[in-house]
């Protein structure tokens, strides 16, 4: 806990430096290199922690590992996860990683590339998820040739899981099979362009069918609109 001198609520700078700071630990301790935890503690209190105290510090760092874990990711095995976190902080800390590449997690990391998003995807629903993907509400935007978004493998797995091979805007049944599983096409139902999140709460698994339907037909507009009546996971953003 912070001590009687740190009243202050950590921002989100002092957040992200701690972010940081873990992140190069890990990719250190998974690439077999020693460091020293003292270390890294005393630098982030002579830089952007310069607020806080030690013990404030190493338990900001059991917070990181504890939703490490929950997100079913590598954590530093030096860091046992905090017993007791906040749901406010640990929101914050979900935030702040998504924007981050997890060492050890580069296999399963958000893309903008589709095939490489196909492919991640389809090894995630073989292998499982245990735990509900948290998305990101703001994806990052590359340029190329066209713009596409970075998005998320797991939650494609996830909401393509929760389908169960069943097209959610229809009710039939996949027209095929690929790569040995059902296929459907998962659809942000407020389109990334439009600020939309890529996130289980606004994104569901179609036909191809009715995915063009979404982007193509006359009545794309109703038929939207009708898929959160049909969907009760969805929240209109």
């Amino acid at each position: 806990m912070d001590t009687p001198k740190e009243k202050s609520g950590w921002s989100d700078q002092e957040l992200e430096a701690s972010v940081d700071a873990y992140l190069k630990m890990l990719g250190l301790e998974q690439s077999g290199q020693t460091f020293k935890k003292s270390v890294e503690n005393q630098l982030l209190r002579e830089g952007p922690l310069s607020k806080r105290s030690a013990s404030s510090v190493e338990y900001r760092m059991q917070n990181i590992s504890a939703v490490l874990e929950q997100l079913d990711l590598p954590r530093i095995i030096g860091y046992r996860p905090a017993k007791n976190i906040g749901a406010g902080i640990g929101e914050r800390i979900r935030k702040v990683l998504a924007k981050k590449v997890v060492p050890g997690v580069g296999e399963f990391a958000p893309t903008a590339n589709h095939e490489t998003l196909l492919r991640r995807t389809s090894k995630l629903q073989k292998q499982g998820l245990k735990v509900e993907p948290t998305g990101n509400p703001n994806p990052q935007q590359t340029s190329t040739v066209i713009t596409s978004y970075v998005r998320d493998p797991k939650v494609r797995a996830w909401v393509a899981d929760l389908a169960k091979g069943i097209c959610e805007g229809c009710g039939q049944k996949a027209p095929f099979e690929a790569d040995g599983l059902p296929f459907l096409e998962v659809h942000h139902v407020k389109n990334l362009a439009q600020k939309g999140s890529d996130c289980i709460s606004n994104a569901v698994a179609l036909c191809p069918n009715c995915h063009r339907r979404c982007h193509l037909s006359s009545d794309k507009a109703e038929f939207t609109l009708s898929l959160y009546t049909k969907v009760k996971r969805l929240k209109r953003e």
